[in-house]
């Protein structure tokens, strides 16, 4: 599984979303049901709790064979 960033979201992260780390994306794609978004047709939600914190994510993303395409990330509160 390759995991590709868009820059929309690699702006986010630089920016406002410093504490969402990589390592907790991929915790979050492996350990949650993939649900269908409500928006778009192709993208996909992963909503998950991050053990350390005890906070939930929830990342927009899309895929296509062996590649995972995130759009965003970003804390439920």
């Amino acid at each position: 599984m390759e995991i590709i960033y868009s820059k929309h979201w690699l702006r986010k992260q630089s920016r406002k979303r410093k504490d969402i780390t990589n390592d907790m994306i991929e915790l979050c794609l492996k350990n949650s049901k993939e649900l269908k978004d409500n928006y778009w047709e192709n993208a996909f939600n992963v909503i998950s709790k991050i053990p350390p914190s005890g906070r939930t994510l929830k990342i927009v993303y899309k895929k296509s064979n062996q590649k995972i395409f995130i759009i965003t990330a970003f804390w439920l509160e």
